[in-house]
């Protein structure tokens, strides 16, 4: 059993939108296969991934650098103690191989696009989901119904507030109870008005998250916790660089409601000097940090330990990127849900074909793998690379 090759392909996911920070109209993802020589009902077994939206594709590192490791490894120092199954956790010690501490950059955006792939293979060989995988090696019971919010309400040249209200109704229509709306890239007053638009629009059939996506120096934040404070929002999130620990700690004083961040933090390193300095409040808020950003699940279950040894609830953990990968750890290792985009980053985004949202969950599907095979326009495209 060993793995025969690693390939990436840089495809683009680009979109007019744009949030306070950057536009993604030059937005690209790594889309990476792990080939191995295991047959499974007649066809060879290729594990697949991609990194999150909001980073580019990273062809360059994982076809240079942490590809070439794994493959000029001795293929039993991948495999587990029983020989019946790669490793993920050696896998990622081969990857990480000469590599010093700190710059958790690029690298782990890299490192974890190929971690997602070598876990769907795993769960694949072993024939199961690996939400179920996860759960049996954590020793706790899965939970296939999985929370999940519809994230959106982007800035795009002419999008008006009707339009806005527009597409947060049409989140409600499909079955979600949390939408989220971007703020930052306006004025203040302006992103008042949007954010009474959305709250009329919505009443009590939802919740409403906002995202500053790290815009504002602490002046401004603070400013925009007290607009924002009069209003029952579900969070609101990043307000301020996500190293800027000392903002962070800062807002609380401002803004008693649910606060979140973490999206931009690549290691259980930095998850916990948040945790550690940041003054984030275990009782109500929420930690949002992205497997496929951060090295992948080998390193985001050393996450959850620096989150639980810090007193906090993997349920109080809703991952960013709206990918399968973190629905199957939120179900299998109890998280509080995911994040979702029904209509951006397709096919990348969303889930299996058949899934529906019903009352702010969907149920995950018994699929082997991470299930990508059960949605359909991205698994052509994942196969055309390797398959």
């Amino acid at each position: 059993m060993k793995i025969l090759e690693i390939r990436e392909a840089t495809r683009p996911i680009a979109s007019p939108i744009r949030n306070a920070y950057i536009d993604f109209s030059k937005m690209t993802t790594s889309l990476v296969a792990v080939v191995t020589d295991v047959v499974r009902e007649g066809r060879r077994v290729v594990g697949y991934g991609f990194n999150s939206n909001g980073r580019y594709g990273q062809g360059g590192l994982i076809r240079e650098r942490f590809a070439a490791r794994v493959l000029e490894a001795d293929p039993a120092t991948l495999l587990n103690d029983a020989a019946d199954n790669i490793d993920p956790d050696r896998v990622w010690a081969a990857l990480m191989k000469n590599e010093k501490p700190g710059g958790h950059g690029e690298r782990s955006v890299a490192v974890g696009t190929i971690d997602m792939a070598v876990w769907d293979a795993v769960a694949k060989i072993a024939g199961k989901p690996l939400f179920r995988l996860l759960a049996e090696r954590h020793e706790r019971k899965a939970d296939p119904r999985v929370f999940v919010y519809a994230a959106g309400g982007y800035y795009y040249p002419g999008k008006d507030l009707g339009a806005l209200k527009a597409e947060m109704r049409s989140y409600l229509d499909r079955g979600y109870d949390v939408v989220k709306m971007k703020i930052g890239g306006a004025t203040l007053d302006e992103d008042r008005h949007r954010v009474e638009a959305v709250l009329g629009e919505i009443g009590s059939q939802a919740r409403l998250a906002v995202d500053a996506n790290g815009r504002f120096d602490l002046d401004t934040a603070i400013s925009y916790a007290k607009m924002l404070r009069d209003y029952p929002l579900f969070w609101f999130e990043e307000a301020g660089d996500p190293l800027d620990y000392r903002l962070q700690a800062a807002l609380a004083d401002y803004y008693p409601g649910p606060m979140a961040t973490g999206e931009n933090l690549f290691s259980h390193q930095d998850a916990r000097n948040l945790l550690r300095h940041g003054g984030m409040r275990p009782d109500r808020d929420w930690l949002q940090f992205d497997c496929a950003l951060s090295y992948g699940l080998c390193e985001y279950q050393r996450t959850l330990r620096a989150v639980t040894g810090a007193g906090w609830s993997p349920a109080r953990c809703v991952p960013h990127g709206g990918h399968q990968m973190s629905l199957n750890i939120a179900a299998g290792l109890g998280l509080g849900g995911n994040e979702s985009y029904p209509d951006l980053f397709q096919p990348y985004g969303g889930f299996p074909d058949g899934v529906r949202v019903e009352a702010g969950h969907i149920h995950m599907p018994e699929l082997p793998g991470i299930g990508f095979e059960g949605k359909q326009d991205l698994i052509r495209e994942m196969r055309q690379l390797a398959e």
